[in-house]
């Protein structure tokens, strides 16, 4: 495949489990900036391709280039530091240490020779969890137990912790379930705000939420595209309405 100016570029991707493709010749573009959602009905290969995505399940044919680097032959660490974040369905925070220090430790570290710089990181350190602790609203939060937290503040929180390490590319898998009416709204506003400057993808099955958020939306099944647009188009469609009532 020539350069793309796409952030991330899918083509003919396939995952084979014991015969069964989950992920069936999938190609995909995302520009830069674009806050995608990827819906579909369970068993369509939503959370398989972010799995492909960030390294942790390796693709039996196809390719995923990311910022035209070829990501199916990196480890799940070089995605990392590549520039591709990923949170998962179950939130995965330090519930013992503060927001403060949960948003530290996600720092990415070895940035800097250590030494003269030791001052420098400092601040860097501090200035970026006070710039994301703002954007996902727990400014006020910072010296609380993590574990305090409410359940969609413990999500927000995780959603910090991947941007303290600043990814071009983020990958959220339903990160509403579970939430109030007002969190939802809040976390709608929230994903709005941070695809001003880097590329989100989002797996969600909540279609108010999806509304609020998504530029474009793709539908798979059976691993693959069944219809891709806005989420008016989508809905309008055949097909689609189809797969979901069949459901």
């Amino acid at each position: 495949m020539s350069n793309t100016d796409f952030v991330l570029a899918i083509e003919d991707l396939t995952v084979s489990f014991d015969g069964f493709k989950a992920v069936d010749a999938l190609t995909l573009y995302v520009d830069r900036n674009e806050l995608r959602v990827v819906i579909g009905p369970n068993g369509a290969g939503k959370t398989t391709v972010l799995d492909l995505i960030c390294g942790k399940t390796k693709s039996t044919s196809g390719s995923i280039k990311f910022k035209n680097r070829e990501l199916t032959t990196l480890s799940e660490h070089e995605i990392v530091r590549a520039g591709v974040g990923r949170k998962f369905q179950t939130p995965s925070i330090y519930e013992n240490l503060s927001v403060y220090q949960n948003l530290e430790v996600s720092y990415p570290k070895g940035r800097g020779v250590w030494g003269s710089l030791l001052f420098k990181s400092t601040d860097d350190v501090v200035n970026s969890v006070h710039r994301v602790a703002k954007e996902i609203m727990l400014e006020e939060h910072l010296d609380m137990e993590a574990a305090l937290l409410s359940h969609g503040q413990k999500q927000w929180l995780e959603i910090g912790m991947l941007l303290m390490q600043d990814p071009e590319l983020l990958m959220l898998d339903e990160p509403v379930a579970g939430m109030s009416a007002k969190e939802r709204d809040q976390t709608a506003d929230l994903l709005n705000r941070i695809c001003k400057n880097r590329s989100v993808v989002v797996i969600e099955h909540d279609m108010e939420f999806v509304k609020k958020i998504a530029h474009k939306v793709t539908v798979l099944h059976q691993g693959k595209i069944l219809a891709e647009g806005t989420m008016d188009n989508v809905q309008k469609d055949e097909k689609v309405i189809e797969v979901y009532l069949g459901h």
